[in-house]
């Protein structure tokens, strides 16, 4: 999911999106620890979004905040 998909998001949409992405890393790690995971790239790429969304949450409670 792009910045542009993120920003249309509401405070709890991009929540959801973090809870999910979060979930998405941990299976991966776990696939990782079992020797499952082929692509190892792809822990770097959600570890990369969540901290992508996580950005856009806080620019998003603090515009909020200012208000």
């Amino acid at each position: 999911m792009n910045t542009t998909e993120l920003r249309q998001k509401d405070v709890d949409g991009l929540k959801a999106e973090v809870k999910e992405l979060q979930k998405a890393h941990f299976g991966l790690r776990m696939q990782k620890a079992t020797q499952q995971l082929t692509n190892t790239a792809t822990l770097r790429s959600t570890r990369r979004a969540i901290a992508r969304a996580k950005t856009i949450l806080a620019e998003t409670t603090a515009r909020q905040g200012a208000k």
